[in-house]
C-alpha cells in the first residue's frame, strides 16, 4: 500500500492526506473541484511550513511530504493505488456512483474505503463488483491532531481487509477502534445525549445555555459545554447527523431532533462560522452569563452524564463495540474527561438505574429507558471493569 488515493480535497481529505503522506505514503488527491485542489494544496504547504517554523518538522521533511503528495483532477491516476479513503459530501448515490466508478480503475486488490460519519457501509459497498473490499475507515476532524479512527467493518467485508486496515492505520499513529456497521459506529451515536439532552433541557426551561455549559465544564469536567460545541461543530452540521440517525434507527426516540437547532439552522445560526449560534458572536455583543448555583448545576450535569451513560451501556449490548472500545472512542474522539463505561462504575450501576428509572417515571418516554445491560448488572451487583 505504498500509494494512497483520497478522494475529496475539503478540510477532511487534506487532513487525511497529510497523515498519508506523513507516514512515508505517495498520496494523490482527487478533486473534480480545480479551486479546491489549489486550496488543498496551499494549505499543505502552509501547515508543513508552521509545522517546521515551530520545529515540529524539519525544513527536509516537511519538503519530503510536499512533494509526495499529488494533486489530481483525472481519477484514473489511482490505477495503481492499495486503498482509496473517500471523503466527500455526505450522500449515499453519490458515494455509491463514486465506487462503482473506483472498481473500473483500480487494480483487485485494492482497498476501497469510506470517511462516511452516519451513513451505511453495507449500502456503499452494494455498489460494487467485490464489495468484501470495502469498509469504513473514519477519522475525525481535525485528521491531523485528533488521534481516534473509527474501522467499520460492513457485512460484506473481508476480515483480512479489517485486518489489514487496521494495521495500516495504527502504523500511522492512530488509535484504532473496531464499531459494528450501525448509524453513528461508536462516537455519532454515544455522543447524541450530550446535545439532545442539553437542548431538552434548554426547552423545558429547567436552565439557560450559559448555565448548562457551566454545569457541564466546571461541575463535569468537559473541555466544552454542549451549546459552545454545537456552535464549534456548526447546527447544520450537527442538527443533519442527529436525523440521520434519528432516520436510520427507524425514528427511535432516543435520538429524535430539537426543534430548537433545527430552527436555528433554518434561519443561518449556524454558530461560529456565521458569527450568531445558540452565542452571538459579533464583536461587542452581550451573551447570557451561567447562573452557578451548585445545586442545579449537578442535576443538569448527572441528567447528561446518565443518559450518556445508558447509551454506551446499549452500544456494548448491542456489541456494537468493545467495552474498551467505547471507552477510548469517549475520550480520545470527542475528549471526555473519562470513559463512560468506567464513569458508569464509579457512580454505581444501582445509582445509573435509579436516576434513569426516575425520568422515564417523570416523563413517561421512551427516550428515558434504561438499557437491559444496565438493569441485569445492577441486579447481579456487576461493574464493567470490576471482577
Amino acid at each position: 500500500m505504498h500509494k494512497i488515493g483520497i478522494i475529496g480535497a475539503g478540510s477532511m481529505g487534506a487532513g487525511i492526506a497529510q497523515v498519508a503522506a506523513t507516514a512515508g505514503h505517495e498520496v494523490l488527491v482527487f478533486d473534480s473541484n480545480q479551486a479546491a485542489l489549489e486550496r488543498a494544496q496551499a494549505n499543505l504547504l502552509s501547515s508543513l511550513n508552521k509545522l517546521a517554523e515551530k520545529g515540529k518538522l524539519d525544513d527536509a521533511t516537511a519538503k519530503a511530504i510536499f512533494g509526495r503528495t499529488y494533486f489530481v483532477d483525472d481519477l484514473a491516476a489511482f490505477d495503481a493505488t492499495g486503498l482509496v479513503i473517500e471523503a466527500i459530501i455526505e450522500d449515499l448515490t453519490i458515494k455509491k456512483s463514486v465506487f462503482k466508478q473506483l472498481e473500473s480503475i483500480v487494480s483487485a486488490d485494492c482497498i476501497l474505503a469510506t470517511n462516511t460519519s452516519s451513513l451505511s457501509v453495507a449500502a456503499i459497498a452494494s455498489a460494487c463488483e467485490r464489495p468484501e473490499r470495502v469498509l469504513g475507515i473514519h477519522f475525525f476532524n481535525p485528521a491531523t491532531l485528533m488521534q481516534l479512527v473509527e474501522i467499520i467493518p460492513a457485512v460484506q467485508t473481508s476480515p483480512d481487509v479489517a485486518k489489514q486496515a487496521k494495521l495500516l492505520i495504527e502504523s500511522w499513529g492512530k488509535l484504532v477502534v473496531m464499531a459494528k456497521d450501525t448509524p453513528g459506529f461508536i462516537v455519532n451515536r454515544v455522543a447524541r445525549p450530550f446535545y439532545g439532552e442539553a437542548l431538552r433541557i434548554l426547552e423545558e426551561g429547567i436552565a439557560d445555555i450559559a448555565t448548562i455549559d457551566w454545569a457541564m465544564t466546571a461541575l463535569g469536567g468537559f473541555r466544552m459545554g454542549p451549546f459552545t460545541l454545537m456552535d464549534f461543530i456548526g447546527n447544520d452540521v450537527n442538527y443533519t447527523v442527529t436525523e440521520t440517525v434519528f432516520q436510520s434507527f427507524f425514528y427511535d426516540p432516543r435520538y429524535k431532533p430539537s426543534f430548537t437547532q433545527k430552527r436555528l439552522s433554518e434561519a443561518g445560526w449556524l454558530g461560529r462560522k456565521t458569527g450568531r449560534g445558540y452565542y452571538d458572536y459579533a464583536e461587542g455583543a452581550t451573551n447570557p452569563v451561567a447562573q452557578q448555583d451548585k445545586e442545579l448545576g449537578e442535576v443538569i450535569f448527572a441528567r447528561i452524564l446518565v443518559m450518556l451513560i445508558n447509551e454506551a451501556a446499549d452500544a456494548l449490548y448491542l456489541r456494537i463495540a468493545s467495552r474498551d472500545d467505547i471507552d477510548l472512542a469517549m475520550t480520545k474522539g470527542v475528549n471526555y474527561p473519562k470513559g463512560l463505561l468506567r464513569w458508569a462504575d464509579e457512580i454505581g450501576i444501582e445509582n445509573c438505574v435509579h436516576m434513569l428509572d426516575a425520568l422515564y417515571t417523570e416523563y413517561l418516554e421512551d427516550r428515558y429507558r434504561c438499557s437491559p445491560l444496565l438493569r441485569k448488572m445492577a441486579r447481579a451487583k456487576k461493574s464493567f471493569y470490576g471482577e
